[in-house]
């Protein structure tokens, strides 16, 4: 798992496609220092595994995307030279200091508008029909990997305030406005949606028993 506190702003050296894979060569002299065969690193809040068979030697590594990450993700438009925000997954014994970040990206999103302050900036992004529920004010978002905190959110968009550190720190200080994120809503809320449907009318989880079996049991 991940914490959404980016530890460096990589650049893609190489893209190649074979087969039906995409493979990336992306550039992080931060992430790749202890990096080996394996490894998990997010590419923009993507989870991806090091496939260089003696890890990094050189500063780099290399990734594949399938698919599957294709279709949920921003990363089928990344070229060379694009930068990602670059994030190790979290030791056992490191800090939480964003959030619970599987790097399982839930879908895109569109940056609407960006309004700059005097030392921050507030961005409003579009929100997937199927993600809005998941989606509260004061609430936790990965935006590309970011672990953000939702400052108002709609039907339809949210809006994040960033810091002067989350502007010059990761790519979300580069986005413009028709620029697409990758979005992870907060797992904490899915598996409470999930285990709660068979008390408020939905599907049932498997071996859930309602309040009211509980009793009539007794």
């Amino acid at each position: 798992m991940f914490t959404g506190i980016v530890e460096e702003i990589g650049e893609v050296v190489g893209v190649r496609e074979s087969a039906e894979v995409v493979v990336l060569t992306v550039r992080g002299r931060t992430v790749t220092s202890d990096a080996r065969h394996g490894d998990s690193i997010a590419v923009n809040g993507v989870c991806l595994t090091v496939v260089d068979p003696d890890g990094s030697t050189d500063g780099t590594f290399t990734v594949e995307l399938v698919p599957e990450t294709l279709k949920r993700s921003s990363l089928s438009a990344v070229a060379t030279g694009a930068q990602v925000n670059l994030e190790r997954a979290v030791p056992v014994t490191g800090r939480l200091g964003g959030h619970i970040v599987q790097g399982h990206v839930d879908g895109v999103a569109t940056l609407l508008s960006r309004t700059p302050g005097e030392r921050s900036d507030e961005l409003r992004f579009s929100l997937p029909p199927e993600l809005a529920r998941y989606v509260v004010e004061k609430g936790s978002i990965a935006v590309d990997g970011v672990s953000l905190t939702v400052a108002g959110v709609t039907s339809d968009s949210f809006v994040v305030a960033l810091i002067p550190t989350t502007l010059s720190h990761t790519t979300l200080g580069l986005r413009e406005v028709g620029d697409t994120v990758n979005l992870e809503a907060d797992v904490v809320a899915k598996y409470v949606e999930r285990l709660a449907a068979g008390y408020v009318g939905g599907d049932r989880p498997a071996g859930a028993v309602t309040v009211g079996e509980e009793a009539r049991a007794r």
